[in-house]
């Protein structure tokens, strides 16, 4: 099965929420779907970026699963953007809809 990975540039703070809680809430949220192999968080370009990197059957239930982990983290912060990329090899590639 191929590797996935979506990266979410996360923006603003809901008013009350806990940082700590955004990765994991995204980690959880893909885990009820897929097998989930790798997550990150990081600071590109003075951007935060939370990545999640599983294994699916396919770009349609990747993209899928990327929307829903953006939908759960989106009551904690801000989604500025959200990037899915396809491991071909030792290369990543984008996968648009």
């Amino acid at each position: 099965m191929p590797s996935y990975r979506a990266v979410m540039t996360v923006g603003r703070l809901a008013p009350g929420a806990d940082p700590a809680a955004v990765l994991p809430r995204a980690v959880a949220a893909a885990r009820e779907v897929v097998e989930v192999e790798a997550w990150d968080v990081g600071v590109v370009r003075g951007e935060a970026r939370a990545t999640v990197r599983f294994v699916a059957d396919g770009d349609p239930l990747a993209l899928g699963v990327a929307r829903r982990v953006r939908a759960h983290v989106q009551p904690l912060a801000d989604v500025v953007a959200l990037r899915v990329s396809r491991r071909y090899g030792s290369r990543w590639y984008d996968v648009r809809d």
